[in-house]
C-alpha cells in the first residue's frame, strides 16, 4: 500500500525530474516494461492507439516532446493515492491542466501510467 507520505515524495521526485529536463530521473521510478498510455502519443504519430511499451519506446516519445517543448514546466496542484495508485493533477504545456494515473508495482516501481489532458 502506498502511504500519503510515499504518494507525495514520488510526486515530488517526479515534477522536479520533468521541471529539470531530466529524462534518466524520471525513469527511474519505471519498471523495463511498463506501459504509457497518452493522446498526445497519438497527436505525435506514435503507438497504437495511444499506447507505448517499455522504456526504450517511453524514452524515445518523451525525448521527442522535451525537444518540442524547451520551456516544458510542470505545476503540481494536488496529489491523490489509493491502494497501489497514484494521480499527480498539474499544470503541464502551455498552462493546461492534465492529471497522471500511474499503477505501482509490489517494488514500488511503476507499471503502467496514463496522461489525461483537457
Amino acid at each position: 500500500m502506498i502511504t500519503r507520505e510515499q504518494a507525495l515524495q514520488f510526486a515530488d521526485e517526479w515534477v522536479s525530474a520533468w521541471n529539470d529536463h531530466d529524462l534518466e530521473a524520471v525513469l527511474t521510478h519505471y519498471t523495463d516494461d511498463f506501459e504509457m498510455s497518452s493522446p498526445v502519443m497519438l497527436q505525435m504519430g506514435l503507438g497504437i492507439n495511444g499506447t507505448l511499451k517499455g522504456k526504450d519506446k517511453v524514452r524515445d516519445y518523451w525525448q521527442q516532446a522535451m525537444k518540442k517543448y524547451p520551456d516544458l514546466h510542470f505545476g503540481l496542484i494536488e496529489v491523490l493515492s489509493c491502494i497501489d495508485t497514484v494521480v499527480i493533477y498539474y499544470t503541464s504545456i502551455a498552462g493546461k491542466k492534465a492529471a497522471e494515473l500511474f499503477f505501482f508495482n509490489e517494488e514500488g516501481k511503476v507499471y503502467r501510467a496514463m496522461g489525461h489532458y483537457n
